[in-house]
């Protein structure tokens, strides 16, 4: 692991439970447990993918990073700070430094704006700019994502699929932020307009020196962007490991699973390959199984993966698994 000055974010021990109430009075009969105990770091300048299937706290983590969501419990800390039960008022600061880019680049912009206000809006509510210091930052942002200048003023219908994604980049991008939480940023875009996508955040990435969270439910194109990669399942970190290192040799059996999912374009390859097809239905995170979450579906589990729940282990260097087996 890196020094703790390298670490643009530490999560320790993070759980997220959304309370269930049922009744006139809305009392609380259980809870939802979108994020169950996870602990993970993401290196200065690095991407870190966070990968698993729908439903299993993905967004969620991404949401509690940048404090849309108070925590349960637990710890985030953001540079070296302790942002997880930051108020209201101190979450300005903070909010200029970090930023999301939503799956949806239609649903998440203002139809009624225009381009050159959407883009403005952050600098104008975290910097003290006159007039023509915040049209000249605009047009340099749009410059940076590859929009022409002289498209300010048109609003998000006028733009295609693509350019709007690139807009929503470009208002990621208008604080000088320093992390980005990128929340399936290409799957509702064109196959054609995904690659574009990709090799505009990696450009921007190098020239800025900026951190991604890239959550995607892709694994080829995790495989591609992310320097490592966790796997999440049921709201708990399986794995963690180098993009290269996980692809290679994974360890965990439900990223094994994951990964024999994945098309080969060899069709040699791909006609011997082993698919790995499990069993039954991901469970309900208001009623998670006992022990390792996983072990319902798991053609490895043994009678203590019932009740032990495993715990995050380095097993290689860099490699960390939470499975009994290994």
């Amino acid at each position: 692991m890196k020094d703790s000055q390298d670490k643009i974010i530490e999560v320790k021990n993070l759980k997220m439970y959304f309370p269930i109430t049922a009744g006139v009075l809305r009392k609380k009969v259980g809870d939802i447990k979108a994020i169950d105990d996870i602990s993970f770091d993401i290196i200065r300048h690095e991407t870190l993918g966070l990968v698993g299937e729908s439903g299993c706290g993905k967004t969620t983590v991404g949401r509690c990073i940048l404090r849309l969501y108070k925590p349960t419990s637990g710890k985030i800390l953001f540079e070296g700070a302790d942002i997880s039960n930051l108020p209201e008022s101190r979450l300005k600061q903070l909010r200029s430094k970090m930023s999301v880019i939503f799956q949806d680049p239609y649903g998440s912009l203002n139809p009624r704006q225009t381009a050159r206000t959407i883009v403005a809006n952050p600098i104008i509510y975290h910097h003290s700019l006159k007039k023509d210091e915040i049209n000249e930052r605009v047009r340099d942002l749009f410059r940076l994502v590859g929009l022409n200048p002289s498209m300010m003023d048109r609003v998000p219908h006028e733009f295609s699929g693509g350019q709007r994604q690139r807009l929503a980049i470009a208002r990621a991008l208008a604080c000088n932020v320093s992390l980005i939480v990128c929340d399936e940023p290409i799957s509702a875009l064109d196959v054609s307009i995904q690659a574009q996508i990709i090799n505009l955040l990696e450009d921007l990435q190098e020239k800025l020196g900026l951190t991604y969270l890239f959550i995607a439910h892709d694994l080829s194109v995790v495989q591609h962007i992310s320097n490592r990669i966790a796997v999440m399942y049921l709201g708990r970190i399986i794995e963690i490991a180098n993009s290269i290192e996980l692809y290679a040799n994974p360890l965990h059996p439900y990223t094994q699973a994951l990964l024999s999912a994945v098309p080969v374009p060899n069709p040699r390859i791909e006609k011997n390959r082993h698919r790995i097809v499990l069993k039954g239905e991901v469970p309900s995170p208001a009623n998670p199984p006992s022990g390792c979450h996983f072990h319902p579906r798991c053609w490895m589990a043994m009678p203590a993966c019932k009740e032990e729940r495993p715990e995050l282990r380095e097993i290689i260097s860099g490699h960390f698994v939470a499975c009994l087996r290994i």
